[in-house]
């Protein structure tokens, strides 16, 4: 419970301190994720085909950088129903624009994990995210993302090590 308390107020700080002049939207899209295994692998270890939907708000930094704090539902893990993990999660994006339309994300992200518990799977998963976005028009834009997991999902108990990989196609608009 601290682990949530924590996780909405640093959400809560973070729109706060940027409550200057921004954009705000809401973005969904397709995951397709497999859990990438230190080791042998399970043998029904199948991507998932999930989907990913919230909102952000995104702030200028300069004319060229951007940051994009996000709160977005997103299904993840494998195929196999006990490898599905469904997170709430907050990347914080870094935009850097390659041209007028074009830009490159980077950023952390960190999740909690909500549709089981006391499954031997952590609860919090912290990852890193890369992609592209086109802005189609100056509201609407698409976009594609990698994520990689940092941290190990698996209880440090059970002696199993994987790490979710996701890839995002995604559609947004902006207000």
């Amino acid at each position: 419970m601290k682990k949530i308390l924590l996780l909405v107020l640093i959400l809560g700080t973070s729109f706060y301190g940027f409550s200057q002049e921004g954009k705000f939207g809401v973005r969904a899209g397709l995951n397709i994720s497999n859990l990438d295994f230190d080791g042998t692998s399970l043998p029904d270890n199948k991507h998932r085909n999930g989907f990913v939907i919230g909102f952000f708000a995104e702030y200028a930094l300069s004319n060229k950088v951007s940051i994009t704090p996000e709160l977005q539902f997103s299904a993840e893990g494998a195929k196999p129903e006990y490898l599905q993990l469904d997170y709430i999660q907050m990347p914080i994006l870094f935009n850097f624009k390659l041209s007028p339309k074009m830009f490159f994300n980077i950023g952390p992200q960190a999740g909690l994990k909500i549709n089981k518990v006391d499954d031997g799977i952590r609860n919090f998963a912290y990852s890193g995210v890369g992609g592209l976005s086109y802005n189609v028009t100056p509201m609407i834009f698409v976009d594609a993302r990698y994520t990689y997991g940092i941290s190990n999902i698996f209880d440090e108990n059970l002696g199993i090590k994987a790490k979710n990989s996701t890839m995002q196609f995604g559609v947004g608009y902006k207000f």
